[in-house]
């Protein structure tokens, strides 16, 4: 397995990747519906590999089976989705794909790295508390981090089952 910077040419397989990803939430009680939900389109797969801010994780053919995808959002860097596929979680295509993004955020002289994410989940939250990350209370959110949690309420999203992080570089 290894990392590298997302092609366009890559989008065409990645909704399938993050379809696949979707299916460990089967198996929390009342967030099934989360794999058969909205999924990144290869539109916006397209846009992030462009922007030079998507990473693929990839086989030893080249084949694409886990991605990352930021934003820049002012001295932020906002992870909007990491997935790897089913078969291949828990093997460290996670960690690499966000090491990676980690290093392009202080290459480009960014502050921080955030995210929102899923509470008391061992792949969400306390993974990446374990990689140092902070949850962070109502009044260190921030408006840009509190308005993508509203907006993920409103998408379905049980609100008081998410957090934002932030990772101070």
């Amino acid at each position: 397995m290894r990392v590298r910077a997302a092609l366009e040419s890559d989008a065409i397989v990645l909704p399938a990747v993050e379809r696949s990803a979707g299916e460990v939430f089967r198996t929390v009680p009342g967030l099934g519906w989360i794999a058969d939900d909205d999924v990144q389109s290869e539109a916006q797969h397209r846009a992030h590999a462009r922007d030079g801010t998507a990473w693929v994780a990839v086989d030893d053919r080249n084949a694409p089976f886990g991605f990352l995808l930021a934003e820049i959002c002012g001295q932020d860097f906002h992870i909007c989705e990491l997935a790897v596929r089913h078969d291949k979680q828990g093997r460290g295509a996670g960690r690499a794909l966000f090491e990676a993004a980690v290093q392009c955020a202080r290459q480009r002289g960014m502050t921080a790295v955030t995210l929102t994410t899923f509470r008391d989940l061992r792949w969400n939250e306390l993974l990446y508390q374990r990689w140092g990350f902070e949850t962070l209370v109502a009044e260190t959110l921030g408006e840009r981090l509190a308005e993508i949690l509203a907006k993920e309420a409103r998408r379905g999203l049980p609100g008081h089952q998410r957090c934002a992080m932030r990772l101070t570089l």
